[in-house]
């Protein structure tokens, strides 16, 4: 079960698409984040969503906004899909400890070995603040994070 609005979100360290360190708490009292799992690279629905965000990036990467997704996928894999796509902002891989994070917020998929489709808006104190958990086959409306954003 995914962990609910007004928790104090986990913090993590993961590698992006580039092999460098992100944590959350690197952006704690500076900027709000859209945190984004999705199952894998190169699929259909998850290619969708990600060019969707890339498409209307200032939107959610900006001075107050940080844009962070995430999947199982190696850290070479996601720099090639990353590269392919165009996609501008930090891919962070969940692959080893396989899906440590993914479970941390609770959308880890036991039996398919990949998260599931959860979105976190995490505000400027490292509180949840708006979430959403759609399944394997079912895209998210990025609107709903625009209106979430635009909450805080």
């Amino acid at each position: 079960m995914a962990i609910e609005v007004g928790t104090k979100a986990p913090d993590f360290e993961l590698k992006d698409n580039h092999g460098r360190a992100v944590r959350l708490s690197d952006f704690r009292g500076e900027k709000n984040v859209v945190l984004l799992f999705y199952p894998f690279a190169f699929t259909g629905v998850c290619t969708g969503e990600l060019c969707e965000l890339r498409d209307q990036l200032p939107r959610f990467q900006n001075d107050d906004v940080q844009l962070l997704a995430v999947s199982n996928d190696s850290v070479p894999t996601l720099r090639v899909f990353g590269e392919q796509e165009g996609l501008e902002y930090p891919l962070l891989s969940d692959f080893w400890p396989h899906g440590e994070t993914s479970r941390a917020y609770g959308v880890f998929d036991e039996e398919k070995g990949c998260a599931v489709r959860g979105t976190f808006v995490i505000d400027k104190d490292g509180i949840v603040r708006w979430t959403v958990v759609n399944g394997l086959p079912d895209a998210r409306d990025v609107n709903d994070y625009v209106k979430a954003l635009d909450s805080l």
